[in-house]
């Protein structure tokens, strides 16, 4: 249940960002944004969390900032692998990380404040 919950987190995240981010598209619907969310977080668990592992000291010289590079990588991919999914350029894609990762860690924190009342 919880997967589920951090899926519906990041699409509304990903809406978020195409919302206010004019090189940013989601075509589809709500399903091409839970789709899109999904993939997302498949692609940034597996390819993601190598990256970083390979950029452990680029991660540490940068104060961990480097990941947001790393976020916006994994966007751009997800992009190129999703037909429901369009980044015009590598510079919205990293500020559509910023916002998605800013917006899914707000609504992730209410989220468990929620669910420890």
């Amino acid at each position: 249940m919880k997967l589920l919950i951090r899926w519906g987190v990041l699409a509304l995240a990903i809406w978020i960002a195409t919302a206010t981010l004019p090189g940013i598209k989601v075509t589809g619907g709500f399903w091409a944004f839970l789709w899109v969310a999904v993939l997302f977080s498949i692609i940034n668990t597996f390819i993601g969390s190598f990256l970083k592992l390979l950029t452990f000291p680029a991660l540490i010289l940068s104060l961990g900032l480097f990941s947001v590079v790393i976020n916006a990588a994994m966007l751009m991919l997800t992009s190129r692998w999703s037909s429901h999914l369009d980044i015009d350029t590598f510079w919205h894609g990293l500020l559509a990380s910023i916002i998605i990762s800013a917006v899914s860690a707000l609504l992730n924190l209410i989220t468990k404040s929620r669910s420890l009342n």
